[in-house]
Order: structure tokens, then C-alpha cells, then sequence
């Protein structure tokens, strides 16, 4: 036989099986990694190497409709929903937490209904490269029905959840009644102004699509506002951008913001240079990054001062208005200011009529209950849990994950009528952030990385946590494109009410 060439008994049951529709994605797998090892050792090139990665291929993304696998999902929903008897698990926020428990879920006998005021999971931590032009939303945002066609058993509303009515075991959503036997509140958290709640309109926080678009807005039509205006102090009040908090999220957009003028648009404007901008970096505690080691954060202040953003630490924001910052006494004129400083939970805590913590987080018990209310969960940030070490538990997506799985699998061992598991501790499995091109800080406790090797497997982890592979291969190509041409490729302003008036109007002279 020829070397790479299939035994004609398999070529024939293999053409049979694609023709029936019945290779499944496994199999399809199981060929594909085959012919992937004659390739490498050396097997002829022919069409006998093409033949097994063709079957590979259209198996593995999808036979037709009488595929094995469709026939197995079909026949799922046509039986498992009349199981109306089975308990109805209700998970309120389709973040990292209620994916997770959802997820946890799938092959219990239990109907689950997952509530989101959007139709879509997005990847937070990604959220500041769709702000700095980058990455285009949907790079990072999933459907969330996607994710879980497969499961007939779970149930995707999107709405507004309102209030909980314990007693009766019921949420109110967009005025409609749903009925639980066990809900899991993860919904999240939101900007937290430290009771300065009119800083919002001028000082915007990241952590929606919507803020990230709106901020991509700003941000550009900052530079478009400078090339169209003559006056230097418009101009130079208009290229000013301040970041308030020193946190992961406002080391990464003060990095990004600065390679983005540096780089990204360098030769885009006639009337001025775009690296002229002055980005500043804001903290009111000692150093940036203050959760990681102080080495790392050493670092990180050094490589944002290398990209030309001025870092204050010590130093406390006192007002904020259409004109710029009030920082340690001191009126900073700037066209954009960006929160970063600080969250507060969601209001579910007020659902429950219950008292939060200064964070509006639910306290919550060893297993994530709220104290008194067995069948009530709360968990990421909308949840005060517990590390393994006694402390909070951090607002991290980790966290978020690890409590969505924990009540997953508590609620698992109920339905089962087994024993729970042990009480809930986080685990920290680590810290990373980006700071620019090749410079990255990670800290997994005795081992901490900087640099290069930080960035480059920063990147790497946020590809693998990314849901679907159409949205990790778009991420990998944009990060290639803008990493050999320097460009970003999303510089569209969407947001019409995100642009300013001309500077003469803005008071900036």
C-alpha cells in the first residue's frame, strides 16, 4: 500500500458513514489527529493525506441532520422537556459565575432557566481592548443560546430581573412572574463612585459593551476634535486623558491608550502629533497594581513611565466636571476621564431585603446560601465568600467561576440525595496583568514572571478562557495583525453622544 494512503475497507466505511451523516465530531477528531501524524512523518502529499482531513473536516463541523449526534439531541428535546416535575433551578446573570453553574448543570435532571439582560456572555477582561480600539465586541461577546443549544433541559430569558419574593419562591422579571426552587443570584457589579455619584456623567467606568464603545468614542473623537481645532490649549486639554484607580483595569487602559497614540495612529493626523498625548494614571494608595507583589508592581510603574504615561500615587481625586479633575488640590484639564477606581455590587441584596456589606455584597454561608434562605445563592461579586486563607474572596473571574461550579456541584449532590460538598474557599490560582507590547506582570505565588514571558502567556490564558473558537481565532488574528503592523483596526466612532462640542464650546482654553 502506498505510504499515507487509506486501506480501501476504511476509505469505503468512511465515505458510508459521511454519506449516512452518522461521523460523528469524536471520530472526526480521531481522523484528523491521524492524518495530522502521517503529515508530519513524512507520508506522500497526495490526495491519500487529504482524503482522511476532508472526512475530518466536515465531521467535525457538522455531518447534516441525520448525524448521529443531532438524531441523540433531537430525540433530547423532544422527551426531556415534558420532565415538568423535575425542580427548576433559576441562575440570575450570565457572567463567569452563572455560566459556570449553569455549565455544572447540564446532565442533571433539573430544569434551569438562565436569566441575563443581554443575549450574550462577555469576556470582561478583554473589555478595556474593545475600549482602545482593538478588539471588536463581538471578538469577545458570546451568544449565550450558543452555548447551551445543545442542553434541552436549560431555558435562556433574556430580561430584567426586579425583585425576589422569597416566600413565594418566586423572581419578578420585566413584570413577569418566574417560579423557583433553587436561585443562584450572580449578577454581577457595577461602577462605584464612593458616594459621588455625579462624577458618572464625566468619569465613565468599563463594564459593558456599551461603556466600552462608548468610551472607543471618546477616546478617538478626542484626536479628531485636535486636528480640527487651531488653539493649543484645546488641543492640549482635548489630548489629555486621565485613568483614576491603579488597578489591573487601569494599568491595562493607560497602557493601551499610550500605545494606541505612540503607535496605532502615528501617521493618521496632519495637524499635530498624536504622540504628543498626555495620559495620566491616577492612585490614591502608595503604588499601582497593589494586589500583586511590590516588585511586580515596581515594574509595572516602570514600563507605564517607559510608554509615556505620568503615574500619581498618593494622590486623591476630590472633584470631577465637564472641565477635567481635581487631583491633591491640583486642576488637571482633560478632555477624557476614565473610572477605574472602585465597584459596587448589584442590587440584589435589596431583592432579598437583606443589609449588604459597604460593598453591596450579600454575606453569605460556608455554601454560598444567604443565612437563612437554603435554597438563595449568591456568588462572584455580587457574594462576600471566603478564600482559603479566611480573607474576602477576590472580585476576579476565577472567583466568580469557582463559586458558580461549587453551587453546581452542592446542587448536584442534592438532586442525587448524596452528601454536599465540603464549605466553599477560593483558590487562587494566580495574577496576571498587561501593561503594553511584550510587558506583562504574573504572579503564582513563588513564581512571578515579568516582561515578555508574562505577556506572552497573559495572552495565552485569555485565549483559552475565551468561549467558542470562532472568538479565540478572531482575538489571535487581530492581536497577529496589530502586533506586525502596530495598527488597530476598530477605530470607528459609534457613539454620537460620546462626542464632545468643538472645543470652543467645551471651556477647555
Amino acid at each position: 500500500m502506498e505510504a499515507g494512503m487509506l486501506p480501501r475497507p476504511l476509505a469505503i466505511v468512511g465515505a458510508a458513514l459521511l454519506a449516512l451523516g452518522l461521523l460523528t465530531p469524536v471520530v472526526a477528531a480521531g481522523l484528523l489527529a491521524g492524518a495530522s501524524g502521517m503529515a508530519m512523518a513524512g507520508a506522500d502529499q497526495g490526495m491519500t493525506i487529504y482524503a482522511p482531513l476532508l472526512l475530518a473536516v466536515l465531521g467535525m463541523f457538522g455531518a447534516g441532520r441525520y448525524s448521529l449526534d443531532r438524531l441523540i439531541i433531537d430525540w433530547a428535546h423532544r422527551a426531556l422537556p415534558a420532565e415538568v416535575s423535575a425542580p427548576h433551578v433559576v441562575i440570575v446573570g450570565a457572567g463567569f459565575g452563572g455560566m459556570a453553574c449553569a455549565a455544572g448543570l447540564r446532565h442533571e435532571r433539573a430544569r434551569v432557566t438562565l436569566i441575563d439582560r443581554h443575549n450574550y456572555h462577555l469576556f470582561q477582561p478583554l473589555l478595556y481592548q474593545v475600549a482602545t480600539a482593538a478588539l471588536s465586541p463581538a471578538d469577545i461577546a458570546t451568544p449565550i443560546r450558543g452555548v447551551f443549544r445543545d442542553n434541552p433541559r436549560l431555558r435562556v430569558l433574556c430580561g430584567t430581573v426586579t425583585a425576589v419574593d422569597v416566600a413565594a419562591r418566586r423572581l419578578i422579571v420585566d413584570g413577569r412572574a418566574v417560579a423557583y426552587d433553587a436561585v443562584v443570584l450572580a449578577t454581577g457589579a457595577t461602577h462605584g463612585y464612593f458616594g459621588r455619584e455625579e462624577w458618572a456623567a464625566y468619569a465613565p467606568g468599563l463594564k459593558s459593551v456599551q461603556d466600552a464603545t462608548s468610551i472607543r468614542s471618546r477616546i478617538l473623537d478626542a484626536f479628531e476634535q485636535a486636528e480640527a481645532t487651531d488653539d493649543p490649549a484645546a488641543r492640549a486639554s482635548l489630548l489629555t486623558f486621565l485613568i483614576v484607580g491603579a488597578g489591573p483595569t487601569g494599568v491595562e487602559m493607560a497602557g493601551a491608550i499610550a500605545e494606541l497614540a505612540r503607535n496605532g495612529m502615528a501617521k493618521d493626523f496632519r495637524n499635530f502629533d498624536p504622540a504628543s498625548a498626555r495620559i495620566l494614571l491616577v492612585q490614591a494608595g502608595p503604588r499601582v497594581l497593589p494586589q500583586f507583589n511590590e516588585r511586580l508592581s515596581t515594574f509595572a510603574r516602570t514600563s507605564l513611565e517607559a510608554l509615556g504615561v505620568e503615574v500619581r500615587v498618593d494622590s486623591r481625586v476630590e472633584g470631577i466636571d465637564a472641565d477635567g479633575v481635581v487631583v491633591s488640590g491640583e486642576r488637571i484639564r482633560a478632555g477624557t476621564v476614565l473610572w477605574a477606581a472602585g465597584v459596587v455590587a448589584s442590587p440584589a441584596a435589596a431583592w432579598l431585603g437583606i443589609e449588604p456589606d459597604r460593598a453591596g455584597r450579600i454575606m453569605v454561608g460556608p455554601d454560598l446560601s444567604v443565612p437563612g434562605l437554603p435554597d438563595v445563592f449568591a456568588i462572584g461579586d455580587t457574594a462576600l465568600a471566603l478564600a482559603w486563607d479566611g480573607q474576602p474572596a477576590p472580585g476576579l473571574a476565577p472567583a466568580a467561576k469557582q463559586g458558580g461550579a461549587y453551587v453546581a456541584a452542592l446542587l448536584r449532590a442534592r438532586l442525587r440525595n448524596r452528601k454536599s460538598p465540603p464549605p466553599f474557599r477560593y483558590r487562587h490560582q494566580g495574577s496576571l496583568a498587561t501593561i503594553g507590547r511584550k510587558s506583562a506582570v504574573a504572579d503564582f505565588g513563588r513564581l512571578k514572571l515579568t516582561g515578555a514571558a508574562a505577556w506572552w502567556l497573559w495572552g495565552a490564558v485569555h485565549v483559552m478562557f475565551l468561549l467558542g473558537v470562532r472568538n479565540r481565532l478572531s482575538v489571535i488574528l487581530g492581536w497577529v495583525w496589530s502586533y506586525f503592523t502596530f495598527d488597530v483596526g476598530v477605530r470607528l466612532i459609534t457613539d454620537e453622544g460620546a462626542r464632545r462640542l468643538s472645543p470652543s464650546h467645551t471651556g477647555a482654553h
